[in-house]
């Protein structure tokens, strides 16, 4: 039988590399891949259903499925998990605490975007700023005019307002104009040094580590997902990307924690790796279902929380049924 001919779009990463170069194989499959980043992909992806293998969003995934609509079905392969503390940029001459982004201007890209999720949940649960407590201000980051791939509709109590002439919001950040930005992307601001703009935790590690020790969740960002039209014809397939992207990252792990010659171009990843293993456990990437039930029961409440999603919804109904266990020897 010959294989089936898809393609498949992913960010070029450590534990998706194998996938990249050959050294992990999906069953069943001769796989076009296209390395992209994640805005191209998501905004094509849900935009007009390029990829039949994909990156996904969390959070626009979650609202797809929420409304019904949703045109792939998940695999727990989450490909990019972060904590947020950093996402988190303020003008240090008026922000000095979290507590004081209640009422103010704060730029994002997109509302529903998943690093603005986890950072409001944050922002929520540690610092009592809710959903409702700021003005939203939508736009470009670094170009004006940026569009949510998604149709929002979200409860008077979340105020949300375009930026002038759609942004740019970085230019707004350092011109005033706001009072902060969430971006999983640092705006060019910060990068250049302007001496107003910070983050909102000045030792954000420190304040992330904190947060996991109370919560006992690492965010995830990103997950896999497959054509729902291919999943109802090929049941396999999803069980198979799964099984693929794991093998993936357990390669990616070894060459990780190999010191011969590291891998990449950090010093001291031998005491950083531990360091994440003594905090986060030794998997701390884990993918799956059942390790990441705490993580994606926090995360849904907050999105529906948050206005996103119309209903609250449960871990198991965001992947193909075929991944919610695997083979165990």
């Amino acid at each position: 039988m010959a294989k089936l001919q898809l393609s498949v779009a992913i960010g070029d990463y450590d534990r998706t590399r194998p996938l990249l170069d050959g050294s992990v194989q999906i069953d069943g499959v001769s796989p076009l891949t296209m390395t992209l980043s994640p805005e191209e992909i998501f905004f094509r992806a849900f935009r007009h259903e390029d990829f039949d293998v994909c990156e996904l969003s969390l959070s626009s995934f979650a609202l797809k499925v929420a409304a019904g609509d949703c045109p792939y079905v998940g695999v727990p392969a989450f490909v990019s998990r972060a904590f947020r503390h950093t996402s988190i940029y303020v003008r240090k001459d008026r922000i000095k605490t979290p507590a004081d982004l209640k009422a103010r201007r704060i730029g994002v890209a997109e509302y529903q975007l998943t690093a603005n999720v986890w950072a409001r949940a944050l922002l929520a649960d540690d610092h009592g700023v809710a959903a409702s407590d700021p003005i939203w201000v939508h736009g470009g980051l670094e170009e004006p005019g940026r569009p949510e791939k998604i149709a929002l509709t979200l409860p008077a109590s979340i105020r949300l307002e375009a930026a002038p002439a759609g942004g740019p919001l970085s230019e707004a950040l350092a011109a005033g104009e706001i009072d902060a930005i969430v971006s999983p992307r640092a705006p060019s601001c910060h990068v250049r040094g302007d001496p107003h703009i910070g983050w909102l935790f000045d030792d954000p590690v420190a304040a992330a580590s904190d947060y996991y020790r109370r919560w006992r969740v690492f965010p995830i960002m990103h997950l896999v997902g497959v054509r729902r039209s291919l999943a109802d014809r090929h049941p396999w397939l999803p069980g198979a990307i799964l099984k693929a992207f794991s093998q993936a990252k357990t390669l990616a792990f070894a060459r990780l924690a190999d010191t011969a010659a590291s891998k990449v171009m950090l010093p001291f990843v031998e005491e950083r790796l531990l360091a994440a293993r003594t905090l986060l456990g030794e998997d701390y990437w884990s993918y799956g279902l059942a390790s990441n039930l705490s993580a994606l029961h926090y995360f849904l409440r907050h999105h529906h929380e948050q206005g996103l999603s119309r209903r609250l919804l449960v871990p198991a109904e965001l992947f193909h049924p075929s991944t919610h266990e695997s083979v165990t020897i």
